[in-house]
């Protein structure tokens, strides 16, 4: 056991000599495909075993908040709204409208006309910083049900109780099973959302970190249906995403 841990120290103490990170703080959106992370996080550990993780996990303008603050050295998620953080764009995840086979809108003839949808309340998850406050994305209901994670708002769907927009890798079983089905809403496409590795303008990520972002960017295009390599290398800071 003790040349174990003599074999760590020396690791850790090779690996501070050679810039490796002690510490990588991470912060994920809840809505980032929860295979992908657990596969990056698997070789994660194997690659960096002396690399200490602090994971976090959050949505929508949490997670440039934390890389901002310093709370996190990297951030990996979706954008709305500016942010002054360095932007890598590493994959997208698909958004599909659906409810409950029970729900009213789910009974209409197709397409469903965004009249009858306003009538019916949406579910829609808020985003608990400042970055977006006043402004909503995606909201086409007259009554909404706020919700701080996507997967209470999962869940809430499944027992019928409102409609909204869901990542299809979320909730591919339930449309499989009939358990929930998409709502064809006129004039409504299927909206691939772009996601981003984030880290401050003015810290470049140390050896683990780099390697966490391209590994998101490799597992994220084995997941979605482009190959890795054709979305865009990166994309600086200060942009805004409708």
């Amino acid at each position: 056991r003790m040349i174990g841990v003599l074999q760590r120290i020396r690791s850790r103490v090779d690996g501070h000599h050679q810039g490796l990170e002690a510490e990588v703080a991470l912060s994920v959106d809840a809505a980032l495909p929860s295979p992908v992370l657990v596969r990056v996080l698997k070789a994660f550990e194997a690659q960096f075993p002396t690399v200490m993780l602090r994971l976090h996990i959050g949505t929508l303008g949490l997670i440039p908040d934390h890389v901002v603050s310093g709370q996190a050295d990297l951030g990996i998620g979706g954008l709305l709204g500016d942010v002054d953080v360095h932007l890598v764009r590493i994959g997208f995840m698909s958004i599909v409208l659906a409810a409950a086979p029970s729900h009213p809108l789910a009974l209409l003839p197709k397409p469903v006309a965004i009249e009858d949808a306003r009538e019916h309340t949406q579910l829609v998850v808020t985003d608990q910083s400042e970055r977006t406050k006043g402004r909503d994305f995606g909201v086409f209901a007259y009554r909404t049900w706020r919700l701080t994670d996507v997967r209470t708002k999962h869940m809430l769907m499944r027992e019928g109780l409102g409609w909204g927009g869901l990542p299809r890798w979320l909730i591919a079983d339930d449309l499989a099973s009939g358990r929930l089905v998409e709502i064809d809403l006129e004039s409504f496409r299927e909206v691939s959302s772009p996601l981003f590795a984030m880290h401050r303008n003015d810290r470049s990520p140390k050896p683990a970190a780099a390697w966490l972002i391209d590994q998101f960017k490799r597992q994220l295009g084995c997941f979605n249906e482009f190959e890795p390599g054709e979305v865009p290398e990166e994309e600086t800071g200060h942009r805004s995403v409708p």
